[in-house]
């Protein structure tokens, strides 16, 4: 495999969508760093890992030789995103921009090279375009695309306001596009369309437009909904390690390959050796140690996410496991089985519908970590104790 596709391998991993890849290919080969983008707006800056996804992605641009540029909208953030929003969002004080960004900075750069990052603020030249700039911008778009967007369209069909300046958001976003020359642009899933007009405008300005990379919202601890700290699942940045590590280790083996491909500097080479490991017979439980010590590493140190494996195994053995224990391999010819039927196989619970109740409450735990997650799958290799209540345990393994 060439430099390229190794490259253009590693920077695909995890993505929704590349537009367009055979151009990324093309501008890889070229004789110069390529500009890359993300634009944040400052309006909630205490982070947690779904929002580092895009961030890491920033980071293998820059482990690859390119520059990353981190965008605070300064500008954009005093309009409000209206994207996936159903009202008009309320604008920002120029002074919580400042504050917001300032707290941006000091968390992304446990994870950005600071020495391979612009920090650019959009205002320098959306300020400077004055009325008679922002109109000759508003000329290059008309009101009937603006409303090929989701959000819009529903709100127009509603009969819910929506606010001329709201129009200038995707407007501005895109001629951050053209400011700074960008060769990549990358976003949320939810971004896909101001991306797009940055595109558009870099062709009417006379630029070669950029490639779009889309990357999907990180689920969160349940593996069901995207992660949010309004719903609980989520895990902090700033976050205390025994209490990252102890969250981390919640999640299912399934989803865990997922967070690997999201959230792990670990190569593709890398990260398919462990899944061959588990294959063959490895215990899942070692392989999301791996991931527990280089997440929190990053965020800490490595003496911190030591400490708090440690910790955690300690908590664990003493969790009073009784020293002998009923044991169960669960046959399910290769396909797995739910949680629900593998705590009734093994005897801990009478039904399924017990089992779903326990869950419920709280009262089931795989490895000493509570399971929240009523849909939870056991694959074939699974191996560990799964325990209801205070006094039923049972050292599961699934075929």
């Amino acid at each position: 495999m060439s430099d390229t596709e190794q490259a253009i391998a590693l920077l695909a991993r995890g993505t929704d969508e590349i537009t367009k890849r055979e151009e990324l290919e093309e501008r890889l080969g070229y004789d110069r760093p390529l500009r890359v983008k993300v634009g944040f707006d400052p309006t909630a800056p205490d982070l947690h890992l779904g929002h580092t996804v895009i961030i890491n992605k920033m980071r293998q641009f820059q482990d690859l030789g390119h520059t990353v540029i981190f965008l605070i909208g300064d500008f954009t953030g005093m309009i409000g995103d209206p994207t996936g929003k159903n009202v008009t969002r309320k604008a920002l004080s120029p002074e919580e921009v400042q504050q917001n960004a300032e707290t941006y900075a000091s968390q992304v750069f446990q994870i950005l090279d600071e020495s391979k990052t612009e920090i650019r603020f959009n205002s320098e030249w959306l300020s400077a375009l004055g009325s008679e700039g922002m109109v000759r911008l508003a000329a290059k778009y008309t009101v009937a695309r603006m409303l090929e967007r989701d959000d819009f369209k529903k709100r127009f069909a509603e009969n819910q306001p929506i606010a001329i300046h709201e129009f200038l958001y995707p407007l501005a976003q895109g001629y951050d596009s053209v400011a700074l020359e960008c060769d990549v642009e990358m976003g949320g899933t939810d971004q896909k369309f101001n991306l797009h007009v940055g595109r558009q405008l870099q062709q009417q300005y006379g630029q070669k437009p950029q490639i779009i990379i889309t990357l999907p919202l990180l689920e969160g601890l349940d593996g069901v909904q995207k992660m949010s700290k309004s719903l609980g699942n989520y895990v902090g940045i700033t976050e205390a390690p025994p209490e990252m590590f102890g969250k981390l280790m919640s999640i299912s083996d399934e989803l865990m390959w997922r967070y690997f491909d999201l959230l792990s500097f670990r190569s593709n080479e890398e990260i398919a050796s462990l899944k061959a490991d588990v294959g063959g017979g490895r215990n899942p439980r070692d392989v999301k140690f791996l991931l527990c010590e280089e997440i929190i590493e990053r965020f800490h140190d490595r003496d911190a996410a030591v400490a708090a494996r440690e910790e955690f195994i300690a908590r664990f053995r003493q969790g009073q496991m009784p020293e002998d224990m009923p044991e169960k391999v669960l046959s399910t010819g290769g396909e797995g089985v739910g949680i629900a039927a593998a705590l009734t196989q093994c005897g801990l619970t009478a039904s399924n519908s017990e089992a779903f109740r326990m869950i419920k409450q709280g009262g089931v735990k795989i490895d000493g970590v509570k399971v929240s997650d009523r849909s939870l799958q056991l694959e074939p290799g699974f191996g560990g104790i799964l325990q209801v209540g205070k006094r039923r345990f049972c050292k599961a393994t699934v075929e």
